[in-house]
Parts: C-alpha cells; structure tokens; sequence
C-alpha cells in the first residue's frame, strides 16, 4: 500500500467532505462522526463533484440532482444515480488523514 497524506483532520468538518487531488485522482474525503472516507470526487450520473454535497448517515450526497452514495461501499442509496463511485483505504495519523489511491476498496475502476 502506498498512502499518500491528503490533508488534516481539522481540514475536514463534521459530516462535511474535502476535495483533494492525489496520485492525479480527484478525491472527496469525507468525515462521519469519527471516521474518515475516500470516494472519488465525480457523481456518476452527472459527473458533478461530490466533494461539494452533504455528508449525511454515511452517505455522501451530490447537490444537483440528489443522488446518494455510501461512503463505505461506493453503492448508490438514492437515485437517479446506479453506478458505484471508487472507494480507496483511509489511514488517519497524528492528526492527518492518508489514502491509497493505487487500488480501491471495492473494485471500481476510477474514471
């Protein structure tokens, strides 16, 4: 594994998601709670940043039309959205928070 350091745990508000550039892959990193994720940053329905919608009960929404995406999985919980968006590991340390863009949790080839 390859973690590349994205940004600081302070950079990233609760239930709120920062966009980030790593290994030339456009991130939203997101907070719920405690815990850390990173999902690619582009809905798969209207290639909109996700970076940019609310992080709520583990979902990231995208803000033009309201699809929804687990944080964990990737899966859409709410269309129009039916594509998956990628999932990359999450290390947080001392503070900041690390992702490995050089494979994705759940298999989806990042486009």
């Amino acid at each position: 594994m390859s973690f590349e350091r994205v940004c600081s745990t302070d950079e990233v508000g609760d239930d709120q998601a920062h966009a980030a550039v790593v290994g030339g892959l456009e991130l939203a990193v997101a907070r719920d709670g405690d815990e850390f994720f990173a999902v690619q940053d582009q809905c798969t329905h209207a290639a909109i940043p996700l970076s940019e919608g609310e992080v709520v009960d583990c979902a990231i929404e995208c803000w033009l039309h309201g699809s929804a995406f687990d944080l964990r999985t990737g899966k859409p919980t709410v269309l129009p959205a039916t594509e998956p968006v990628a999932t990359f590991p999450v290390e947080v340390r001392d503070g900041d928070v690390y992702v490995d863009t050089t494979r994705t949790l759940n298999g989806v080839t990042p486009s």
